[in-house]
C-alpha cells in the first residue's frame, strides 16, 4: 500500500509539472540615445509566477527599436533606428539557447530613415523591415549563418494624409504577415492607407508584389492607421490608428479586408493626434488591448464578441508612454513597456472578464519599446 501511495504522488507530481505554463525568453528592444543603455535585454519570464530574470544584454548596438525572432529561435533581427539625418539599419544575431546570449553576426543599411519595425518569414530566409520616415519598406535575404545579405528589393510608398503635421508623406509603420504567410500588410500612418502585397519567398528580387488591385485599402482621413493583429483563427484583422485613436475590426479571408466596426480606443487629448500606439489579442482571442499615449497613458480593455467584433471593457491607468506590448503565450499576463518611465509593466488577466490586475511586479529597463518571447526548451 505504501509503494502504491508514493507512486501515485509521484504520478500526481508529473502531471502537475506537466501542467506548468514553460518558461519564455522575453527579449526586450530599447532607444539607446547615443549609447546610454545596452540595447536588447534578455529575461527570463516565468509564467507561472509572472517573474523575470535578466540573462543577458547587448552592448554597442544602437537603437534597437523593434525586432523579431526567428521559428527556431535560432536568430534575432533588430531595427537600428538611428536618429536625424543618419539612415536607417538592420542588425543580425544568432542567439544561444542554452545560454541566452546573443552574438551579433553582421548589419545591413535600410536605404531608409528610423526604420519602426522588422518580421521575418517561417523559413527565416526573408527579413523585411518598415522604414517609417524612409516612406518604403525593404527586404532581405538571409545566409545560412543568419546573417542578412544586402537587400534584394526596396518598395516606396507615395501620397500624403490631411494632417500636415503627422501625414506630410508617407510613413510605413508595421510590415506583418498574413496568418497563412501568402501576403504582407503595411499599414501606413502617412496615407491612410493598409497596403497589401503578394508574398513570393522563393523569388530573388519581386518578394513583394501589390495584391488586390490597386495594392492598398483605404480608410477615413486622418486616421493614422499603425499596427495590425488577427484573431487566434484569421478570420478577423484588428488595426490600432494612432492619430484618431480608435480600432478598425475587419473581416478577413485571402488577403481582402472588410470594415465591420470602428470602436474608440481613447478620446484623450488631441482629436488629431490621440497617440494609440500597440494592440494585442489573447491567445484563446477573448480579449483584446489597445495602448494609448499621451494625455491618455492608459490599456483600453475589450472583450471579442462570437463574430469577432468588439465591446469595451474599461481602461487601466499605466505608466507613461506605453509603447511595446504583449500578452505572454500562456494568456495570463499583459506586459507593457512604458518608454518614459523605464519600466516594464506585469498585470495579471482575468481569465473569466479580461479586467487587468497589476501584479506590482515590474522590469527595470532604460526606454523599453519592443517585447518578444519564445520558449526557453
Amino acid at each position: 500500500m505504501k509503494k502504491l501511495l508514493l507512486i501515485l504522488i509521484a504520478a500526481f507530481a508529473m502531471m502537475n509539472v506537466k501542467a506548468q505554463n514553460p518558461i519564455q525568453y522575453l527579449f526586450v528592444g530599447t532607444y539607446t540615445d547615443g549609447g546610454a543603455n545596452d540595447g536588447i535585454y534578455v529575461y527570463k519570464f516565468n509564467p507561472n509566477k509572472g517573474e523575470a530574470t535578466l540573462v543577458s544584454k547587448t552592448s554597442g548596438v544602437q537603437n534597437p527599436s523593434w525586432l523579431c525572432v526567428t521559428k527556431d529561435a535560432r536568430f534575432v533581427y533588430a531595427v537600428n533606428e538611428n536618429g536625424g539625418d543618419k539612415p536607417g539599419e538592420l542588425s543580425a544575431f544568432s542567439f544561444d539557447k542554452k545560454t541566452g546570449q546573443l552574438t551579433f553576426l553582421n548589419k545591413q543599411p535600410t536605404a531608409g530613415y528610423a526604420p519602426c519595425y522588422v518580421t521575418v518569414d517561417e523559413s527565416g530566409k526573408n527579413v523585411i523591415t518598415a522604414n517609417y520616415a524612409g516612406g518604403n519598406i525593404t527586404v532581405f535575404k538571409t545566409n545560412d549563418d543568419g546573417s542578412l545579405k544586402p537587400y534584394v528589393q526596396l518598395v516606396a510608398h507615395e501620397g500624403y494624409g490631411v494632417n500636415v503635421t503627422r501625414q506630410e508623406m508617407p510613413h510605413p509603420h508595421q510590415v506583418i504577415f498574413s496568418p497563412d504567410q501568402k501576403f504582407v500588410f503595411c499599414p501606413d500612418l502617412g496615407t491612410d492607407r493598409i497596403y497589401q502585397y503578394n508574398f513570393n519567398g522563393s523569388e530573388e528580387k519581386n518578394v513583394l508584389t501589390p495584391a488586390n488591385d490597386p495594392g492598398y485599402i483605404t480608410v477615413d482621413d486622418g486616421t493614422g492607421p499603425r499596427h495590425i493583429t488577427f484573431s487566434p483563427d484569421g478570420k478577423t484583422a484588428y488595426l490600432i490608428n494612432e492619430l484618431a485613436g480608435n480600432v478598425i475590426v475587419f473581416s478577413y479571408a485571402d488577403g481582402r479586408f472588410t470594415p465591420k466596426q470602428t470602436i474608440v480606443s481613447t478620446t484623450a487629448g488631441d482629436k488629431n493626434e490621440r497617440g494609440s500606439g500597440e494592440i494585442v489579442i489573447t491567445p484563446n482571442g477573448k480579449f483584446l488591448y489597445t495602448s494609448n499615449r499621451l494625455a491618455a497613458n492608459d490599456v483600453a480593455l475589450f472583450k471579442v464578441q462570437t463574430d469577432g467584433s468588439l465591446l469595451e471593457n474599461g481602461k487601466q491607468p499605466v505608466n507613461a508612454n506605453p509603447r511595446g506590448m504583449m500578452v505572454d503565450p500562456s494568456g495570463r499576463f499583459l506586459l507593457v513597456a512604458s518608454q518614459n518611465n523605464n519600466t516594464i509593466q506585469i498585470f495579471v488577466i482575468n481569465k473569466n472578464f479580461g479586467l487587468l490586475q497589476d501584479t506590482n511586479v515590474k522590469i527595470d529597463v532604460q526606454k523599453p519599446v519592443c517585447l518578444v518571447m519564445t520558449p526557453v526548451n
